[in-house]
């Protein structure tokens, strides 16, 4: 019991995940600083891509998010059973899907641009990216399945380790294919998405191996038709709120940076720099925000509604203050941080223009994921959607088209838009998960259960 405690720890949960991320975030700087290498141009093709590829790949993570919070509440009230079916059907159906991303990006790239508002000197240049690491989406869907279960049942050290080799042989081969070194032809941008889609097939067989033991019974080939109609009602009933919610966000941002390749190429640039030195002052909130997803349903799912409670809040309190840290020190040195980047001067320009809206975007999004992760873990997956939905919609697209394309304040206007959008759905789910809403009835319910005993926590484990 000790060792299943201190398994679904906030520490133990959060630092693996932490390490992940930020050399994830540190390789894909390296990424990004060997694509700048071929052009700017280039960059602004990857940053916008990414954009597409992150509002795809929410389509399967309906599936996966809702199956792995149903694994760790599953796991929680002793249903390893169960919490195996959901991990393989999570499986299953997120590939199946992957795969029909993978064909409608091979086939249809060109138009897509089209959709975006990608300018022409740029088509040439999005049709070898797209076209060639789309095609790899269903590994994408696969490893982010897998993870996500592993995740789930408390062992994060295994999709860690996972992450880091394939982006160390992501960027290896990078090395080898954008320059021609050691005598391989130099590739460029499509190099790029040869050793994407090389390190990815490698992971997914990584973590099918770790996946196949991370239950009580080991699952096989064969297991991979199972299918629960009940158990699958269940991750629908969770997921696909989360997936509209994680989608409304990514197609909000895919239309933001549609809006910037309206402004020109130099502010395309500059907001894909900017975003990638962002992502170190969020992971180690990230982290915690995820971690706290899984402790809280792990409690949820035992029936311990008020440690869960009170640890949403813990970690909500250190999130935010590593973040505010960490937004302090890049607005310090961000400028330099920029030259790695680039020597263009407008870029140069526009991105040190946003380093003080920094201070205040990123705190308010670590508000709103802590929050929205904990509601999450309960089974409260409507309420987020519901104001997800209409603030991104209002605030975070339609004030940022007009403030950023049409009153012309260009990129600021667009990122304070963005900052009254995070800051806003942060307050409301923090109202909501002081209700206390699924809580109480799930509190209700076990009292009936135990004829009206109080239940009995033990201390959070952090």
């Amino acid at each position: 019991m000790k060792s299943e405690i201190n398994k679904f720890g906030l520490w133990a949960l959060a630092w693996p995940i932490f390490i992940e991320v930020f050399l994830q975030t540190l390789l894909g700087t390296v990424d990004t600083i060997m694509v700048s290498r071929i052009s700017d141009d280039a960059v602004a093709v990857v940053g916008l891509a990414g954009q597409l590829l992150n509002a795809l790949t929410t389509v399967f993570m309906t599936i996966a998010g809702g199956a792995g919070i149903l694994i760790a509440q599953k796991i929680g009230a002793k249903k390893g059973e169960d919490a195996r079916t959901i991990a393989i059907m999570g499986l299953t159906v997120s590939t199946a899907i992957g795969i029909g991303i993978s064909i409608l990006l091979i086939v249809q790239s060109h138009a897509i641009a089209g959709l975006l508002n990608l300018s022409e000197e740029l088509l040439p240049l999005w049709d070898v990216y797209v076209s060639h690491i789309g095609g790899g989406m269903f590994l994408t869907a696969m490893i982010a399945a897998m993870s996500t279960a592993i995740r789930n049942t408390g062992n994060t050290t295994a999709p860690m380790y996972t992450g880091i080799a394939m982006n160390i042989l992501h960027i290896a081969l990078n090395y080898v294919l954008i320059f021609g070194a050691f005598g391989f032809p130099e590739w460029g941008l499509f190099g790029v998405t040869v050793s994407g889609n090389i390190s990815k097939f490698l992971a997914a067989l990584v973590l099918f191996y770790v996946f196949a033991y991370s239950f009580e019974r080991k699952i096989q080939f064969r297991d991979l038709r199972i299918f629960d109609p009940k158990l699958f009602n269940e991750i629908i009933r969770i997921g696909w709120p989360l997936g509209v919610n994680m989608s409304g966000w990514v197609f909000s941002q895919l239309a933001i940076y549609s809006f910037l390749a309206m402004l020109g190429a130099k502010e395309l640039a500059a907001r894909t720099y900017m975003n990638t030195m962002e992502s170190f002052c969020f992971m180690l909130g990230y982290a915690l925000a995820l971690a706290t997803q899984i402790q809280v349903a792990h409690l949820y799912g035992a029936s311990k509604t008020h440690e869960a409670y009170s640890g949403a809040f813990r970690a909500l309190y250190i999130g935010l203050a590593v973040v505010t840290a960490n937004a302090l020190l890049l607005f310090l040195l961000g400028s330099h941080m920029l030259r790695m980047f680039t020597t263009d001067p407008a870029i140069l320009a526009m991105g040190q223009s946003l380093l003080a809206l920094n201070l205040i975007l990123q705190p308010a999004k670590e508000l709103n994921m802590a929050m929205n992760n904990a509601l999450n873990a309960v089974g409260d997956t409507r309420y987020p959607m519901v104001i997800a939905i209409l603030s991104m919609s209002i605030i975070a697209t339609g004030c940022s088209y007009w403030f950023g394309t049409q009153a012309g304040w260009g990129l600021i206007g667009i990122y304070c838009c963005m900052i009254a959008d995070e800051l806003i759905r942060g307050i409301l789910v923090l109202q909501r998960w002081r209700g206390k809403k699924y809580l109480l009835k799930a509190e209700k319910g076990a009292n009936h259960k135990t004829g009206g005993e109080a239940l009995q926590d033990t201390a959070l484990p952090i």
